[in-house]
C-alpha cells in the first residue's frame, strides 16, 4: 500500500526567497523614490532633479520644482506607504482578521474626522493635525475591538462593523464640511486621499510620530506572534492579553492617524501589502514588519506615479487608483476566507 507524502517548499527554498526580498525591497524603495523625484509634469529629469537639490539654488526652477512639490510629496508617499502597511500587519494580528485594515475597519475614517474637526475649529493648529488623528483613530480602533470582544463576533461581522462604524465617520465628516465650508480646505481630495499637497510642514509632524512608531513595532514584534494564535493561546504562554491589545492599537493608530493626516484617506494599502509581504517572507512579526516598511513605502510611491502618469497632464488622485486596486483584491481575500471556512 503505498504510503501517503506531504510536499512542502523545501526550507533552503523558502530562506533564498526572504534573502531576496530582503535585498530587492529596499532597491524597489531607492528606485521608486527616484522615479518620483524625475517624474512630473515639468520636463525636470532625474538628473536635473539631483543637480537642483545638490546645487542649493534656490533661483533655479528645478530646485523649486525639487524641493517643494516633489521631495515632500516622495517623503509623504514613503511615509504613509509605511505606516499604513505596518498598522494593518498590527491590526489583523490583534483583532485575528486577516481582512482587517485601517481603512476597512473605520481607523482611517476616525482619524480623517478629528483631522477635520481640528482643521474647522482651530485652523491655527496646522502642527497638531497628527495628534487630532491619531487621537480619532485610537477611539475609533477602541470602539470595534470593544465591539468584536463582547459580542465575540466573527472575522465577516467584525470587518462588517468596522464598515459601519466608517461610514458614520464618514457622515460626520462630511456634516462638519457642511457646517464649516469655508474653514476646511478640499474636503473631497482629502477624503479620496491623495498627495498632491503634501509639504514639508505637514509630512514633518507625523515624521516625527511615524519612524518612532515604526521602530516600535519591529523590536517589540514577537509579542504579535502570540497575539495572532488567539487570546487563550496567547493568555497560556503569559501573555498579558488585554494590556498587549491595548498597545497594539494605540501604536496602529499613531501609525495610521500620523499618515492620514497629511495624505488623506487612502484606502487598501494596509491590506495589500501585508499579504503580498506574507506570501514572501513568512507569518513571523518582526521580519514581516521590516519587510512591509519597505513594502509599503514601495507600493505607495510606484502607485502616486503611476497615478500621475495615467491621464497626464491631469493627474488622477492616488486614492482612486488604490481603490480600483484594492476593491476587487478585497472580494477575492474575502471569498477566500468564506472557501476556507467551509
Amino acid at each position: 500500500m503505498p504510503s501517503s507524502r506531504t510536499f512542502s517548499i523545501p526550507k533552503s527554498s523558502q530562506q533564498a526567497k526572504r534573502r531576496r526580498a530582503l535585498i530587492g525591497l529596499p532597491l524597489l524603495v531607492l528606485a521608486a523614490f527616484c522615479a518620483a523625484l524625475a517624474i512630473g509634469s515639468s520636463d525636470a529629469s532625474l538628473v536635473d532633479a539631483l543637480k537642483a537639490l545638490f546645487s542649493g539654488d534656490r533661483n533655479d526652477p528645478a530646485w523649486r520644482i525639487v524641493a517643494y512639490i516633489r521631495l515632500p510629496r516622495a517623503l509623504g508617499a514613503l511615509l504613509a506607504g509605511a505606516a499604513l502597511s505596518v498598522s494593518g500587519i498590527i491590526i489583523q494580528a490583534v483583532l485575528n482578521n486577516p481582512m482587517a485594515a485601517p481603512n476597512l475597519i473605520g481607523v482611517n475614517a476616525g482619524a480623517g474626522f478629528f483631522v477635520i474637526v481640528a482643521m474647522a475649529l482651530f485652523p491655527q493648529l496646522v502642527a497638531h493635525l497628527p495628534l487630532a488623528a491619531f487621537l480619532g483613530a485610537l477611539l475609533a480602533a477602541l470602539l470595534i475591538y470593544a465591539i468584536s470582544a463582547v459580542t465575540g463576533a466573527g472575522r465577516v461581522t467584525v470587518t462588517l462593523v468596522g464598515v459601519a462604524v466608517g461610514s458614520i465617520l464618514t457622515a460626520g465628516i462630511n456634516t462638519v464640511k457642511t457646517l464649516f465650508p469655508d474653514s476646511v480646505y478640499d474636503v473631497s481630495g482629502f477624503l479620496i486621499g491623495g498627495l498632491s499637497a503634501v509639504s514639508f510642514r505637514s509630512v514633518l509632524p507625523a515624521a516625527a510620530m511615524i519612524l518612532p512608531a515604526l521602530f516600535l513595532a519591529v523590536i517589540c514584534a514577537r509579542s504579535l506572534d502570540a497575539l495572532s494564535l488567539g487570546g487563550a493561546v496567547a493568555g497560556g504562554i503569559g501573555v498579558s492579553v488585554r494590556r498587549s491589545r491595548f498597545l497594539w492599537l494605540v501604536l496602529a493608530s499613531v501609525l495610521a492617524g500620523a499618515a492620514v493626516s497629511f495624505a488623506g484617506l487612502i484606502g487598501f494599502v494596509g491590506l495589500i501589502v501585508p499579504h503580498i509581504m506574507r506570501r514572501l517572507v513568512g507569518g513571523m512579526h518582526r521580519r514581516l514588519i521590516s519587510v512591509s516598511i519597505f513594502g509599503g513605502s514601495a507600493f505607495l510611491l510606484l502607485a502616486d506615479t503611476v497615478s500621475r502618469l495615467l491621464f497626464a497632464p491631469y493627474e488622477l488622485p492616488v486614492g482612486i487608483l488604490l481603490s480600483l486596486i484594492g476593491g476587487p483584491f478585497f472580494i477575492c481575500l474575502l471569498l477566500w476566507e468564506r472557501r476556507v471556512q467551509r
